[in-house]
């Protein structure tokens, strides 16, 4: 494992990244990024995001932490930097099932391997500590940057559900992909939560 600049070592991480819970201190960065139409056009969100709107959000997310959902600050080992943000959703651990969501705020950290190494620290705390038996996700016809990163990480096409969304003026497909325990276990370098 890694350590933080103050020599901790994180509980969640993978490559350069470690994973956090959100605070209210994190408020003014979500709202940077959730109201930057390149990080929201791959999203379901319609509208801009008021400041009371994104506290309301955080409130309902702290009632959910640990029940119906994980959600996740990501940030880089180097200097603690917060970079995005990732999480479940639609936990069912009755079932071994969740949803997933991820998001790089700064378009800047896109396109450096950070949303692969986001990725591996999820699956690795969902099919690790969760012990989850599938993850499944959502993504956008529009998005193939997207879906060659989740392939990379180990996730396969379930199917399409056609024009479910309109986006920039057509509608188009949402493709979803799922992972599965044993499947994340081939593909997770040893050591890795849940891998084995």
């Amino acid at each position: 494992m890694s350590a933080r600049p103050d020599g901790t070592e994180p509980q969640i991480q993978h490559g350069r990244v470690f994973l956090r819970a959100a605070e209210r201190e994190d408020i003014p960065s979500f709202m940077t990024w959730i109201n930057d139409w390149r990080m929201v056009r791959t999203l379901g969100m319609r509208a801009p995001m008021s400041l009371a709107m994104e506290e309301h959000w955080f409130e309902g997310m702290l009632e959910r932490q640990g029940q119906s959902a994980y959600n996740f600050v990501a940030c880089l080992l180097e200097d603690d930097r917060p970079i995005g943000t990732c999480g479940f959703h639609e936990l069912d651990l009755a079932n071994g099932s969740a949803a997933l969501g991820i998001g790089i705020g700064r378009p800047e950290d896109r396109g450096r391997g950070l949303g692969t190494e986001m990725l591996r620290a999820l699956l690795g705390f969902g099919f690790g500590f969760l012990r989850l038996e599938r993850v499944w996700l959502d993504v956008y016809e529009t998005n193939p940057g997207a879906r060659r990163v989740y392939e990379r990480v180990g996730f396969v096409y379930e199917g399409a559900l056609r024009h479910a969304i309109f986006r920039e003026g057509r509608y188009v497909d949402v493709v979803r992909m799922s992972i599965l325990a044993d499947e994340w276990r081939a593909v997770a370098a040893p050591g890795t939560p849940g891998a084995g």
